[in-house]
This record gives structure tokens, C-alpha cells and sequence, in this order.
């Protein structure tokens, strides 16, 4: 059973920058993939950006790339995702999720069966 705890998110103005952390514990999270997922109210939830523990192999969606970066840290058993260049767009509640490591398509919610409560992002214009 593997427990994940978001920190880190806020209000910032458009151009702004954050740095989302989730703390894993209670597993082997070497053997996990670690992907964060947004929800906008009134949309479904959304990929973001997904990074193996095992490699640091990372995954983004289109309208992060270049802005976002997503990174773990194994002694803290944490992974973060830097968030540069904001746009309004990007407000949402991020979630952090985990997987074992070969499950797929890493993109979907569906694949995902451990998550994070969640943390709110704002950015103004």
C-alpha cells in the first residue's frame, strides 16, 4: 500500500513559477511509476507528466512541455514537478498517482490505483 502526500501548490501570477512535491511511503517506490494528473473544474481529469523511479525516464503532455519538469528524489522518496512559464490555463487541482512500474498506457487515470488528496494550483492573469 503506498501513501502519497501533494504539497506545494498556490496562487501565482501568469509567467510565475511553483513546485509541486508528493511524498511516497509504504512501498517499494523504486519499483513504481509516478505520474501527476490535473482536474479543471468541470473537465475530466488530464496527464501531465509521468517519471519512472527506476530510470527518470519522463513523459509530458504537449501543453507542458518545455515549462514543466518532473524529478524524484530517492533519498526523500519524493517527486516533484517544477512548474515554469504558468498560464491561466494551467489551473487545476493536481493530483500525484503510482503504479507499479510496466503498467499501461501511463497516460490514463485508469491505470493509476494509488493517489494523492490533491493540491490546488491558481494562477491569475
Amino acid at each position: 500500500q503506498v501513501h502519497l502526500v501533494e504539497s506545494g501548490g498556490g496562487l501565482v501570477q501568469a509567467g510565475g513559477s511553483l513546485r509541486l512535491s508528493c511524498a511516497a511511503s509504504g512501498g517499494a517506490v523504486s519499483s513504481y511509476s509516478m505520474a501527476w494528473f490535473r482536474q479543471a473544474p468541470g473537465k475530466e481529469r488530464e496527464f501531465v507528466s509521468v517519471i519512472i523511479w527506476s530510470t527518470g525516464y519522463t513523459l509530458y503532455t504537449d501543453s507542458v512541455k518545455g515549462r514543466f519538469t518532473c524529478s524524484r528524489d530517492n533519498a526523500k522518496n519524493t517527486v516533484y514537478l517544477q512548474m515554469n512559464s504558468l498560464k491561466p490555463e494551467d489551473t487545476a487541482v493536481y493530483y500525484c498517482a503510482a503504479v507499479l512500474y510496466g503498467a499501461a498506457p501511463v497516460n490514463s487515470s485508469w491505470t493509476y490505483n494509488y493517489w494523492g488528496q490533491g493540491t490546488q494550483v491558481t494562477v491569475s492573469s
